[in-house]
């Protein structure tokens, strides 16, 4: 199934990604708790993730790079706000090319079966919204997304 909508607001500079999964809260909450899981993932399928560092608890760190397809990296961090396992996570996106982020991600069983994941990411300013939407942001985050279904 996988993402299922990316609503954009630009009154709340925010944009949700929701996507549902045919597998358990758990089994979903692993591709973020685990980071050789989190690496087959978080990357779009051109920049796949390598995890350096994963330390998922509040106050702690997750750093990792980004290959693209000409072999170059881009590092990438989290700072870690809370975690709630298996329903949540709050952590500020960063790296040197963009301004940090929000994110906040909710894992919650869908009623039928299965797990709906919500990401939903705050932008700092109007101006880095536009930015990051003119970057693909939106397009990239899908296509990570995207490819949890080989995962699970």
């Amino acid at each position: 199934m996988s993402v299922t909508s990316v609503h954009k607001d630009p009154e709340t500079r925010t944009m949700t990604l929701t996507a549902e999964f045919d597998a358990g809260v758990d089994r979903v909450w692993q591709l973020w708790s685990d980071p050789r899981q989190l690496e087959r993932w978080w990357g779009p399928p051109t920049h796949p993730a390598t995890v350096v560092d994963h330390d998922l608890r509040p106050g702690g760190r997750v750093s990792y790079f980004v290959t693209g397809p000409d072999g170059d990296r881009s590092p990438g961090w989290w700072q870690v706000l809370a975690v709630d396992p298996p329903r949540g996570l709050e952590f500020e996106l960063g790296d040197p090319g963009i301004p940090a982020l929000l994110v906040r991600v909710t894992v919650a069983e869908r009623a039928g079966g299965g797990t709906r994941m919500v990401i939903e990411t705050t932008f700092p300013s109007d101006d880095a919204m536009d930015q990051l939407l003119v970057m693909g942001f939106a397009e990239g985050l899908s296509a990570a997304v995207a490819q949890i279904d080989g995962l699970l």
